[in-house]
């Protein structure tokens, strides 16, 4: 099937969930505002999934229906989803918050952070994915990919924050010249006003988060959220304690790595190394 007309299904059936929970919700007699501050999400969420523009998420799903008393309908919908559906809701809730963010903090420690990614990288991505894309969903991955790095371009864009493993920037993934180009696109980004790159030096004797990477998230009412990946799922993290414990694992990681001008002074010696 084409991507356009996967886009077309997925937007159909996040439509007919949608118009779902706006009318288990009326039934029950309650607004948006209520539904939201019973399931522990922001009225905003409960708004964009009634209208389809965000996905229901299967817990979520279930958590209405035990809620609005539907008998798992809302989660029978969800799973019953076509695959294609499914994939891109992990992240979706993310990508909408991240549009709007004051404050983006960024650990990685595998790849690069789709926001750094060029459009070389970002193919050389898509293209290690098991099980492979199609080079239409590939396309389709990568200009979805750099349609997002406009956040870091908005006329007041968030205050950014980077630290990047090492073994990230000395790793060939595409090649030499995905590479060269990876390095030099990181040291222009280093130069944005509102952005900071630090680099995790792999001599390091002790890490302050070795269960993997994470981001952390400000919204423009001052909530603070994180968000996590994992190889099959996602996670936003509201819960005040958690992302506490997160902030402090960063501010940690902040200590650690190279400051801003040892790290930039470290992109130029890989350019130089070239």
């Amino acid at each position: 099937m084409h991507p356009r007309n996967r886009q077309r299904r997925n937007a159909s059936a996040m439509k007919l969930v949608g118009r779902l929970v706006a009318l288990f919700r009326v039934a029950a007699g309650l607004t948006q505002s209520q539904l939201a501050a019973n399931v522990g999400v922001q009225e905003e969420t409960v708004a964009s999934i009634e209208q389809g523009r965000r996905a229901l998420l299967p817990d979520l799903a279930r958590s209405m229906d035990t809620l609005l008393s539907t008998k798992g309908a809302l989660e029978t919908a969800v799973a019953n989803m076509p695959e294609v559906d499914l994939i891109p809701a992990w992240a979706e809730q993310y990508m909408d918050l991240e549009k709007e963010a004051l404050a983006l903090s960024f650990f990685a420690n595998q790849v690069l952070p789709g926001l750094l990614q060029t459009e070389s990288y970002a193919r050389a991505v898509f293209r290690s994915r098991v099980p492979a894309f199609s080079e239409e969903e590939i396309e389709t991955h990568v200009e979805n990919r750099l349609h997002r790095q406009e956040v870091l371009r908005r006329k007041l864009p968030p205050t950014t924050s980077f630290i990047l493993a090492e073994a990230i920037l000395l790793a060939r993934l595409g090649g030499d010249d995905v590479h060269q180009e990876m390095i030099r696109n990181l040291r222009r980004c280093a130069r944005l006003p509102n952005v900071t790159i630090q680099v995790m030096p792999s001599i390091r004797h002790t890490h302050a988060s070795l269960d993997g990477p994470f981001i952390l998230l400000e919204t423009p009412d001052f909530q603070h959220l994180a968000y996590t990946e994992t190889q099959r799922g996602s996670q936003l993290i509201n819960d005040p304690n958690e992302v506490s414990i997160l902030a402090q694992k960063y501010a940690m990681l902040r200590t650690q790595a190279l400051n801003t001008e040892e790290s930039r002074d470290l992109l130029d010696r890989l350019l130089g190394e070239q």
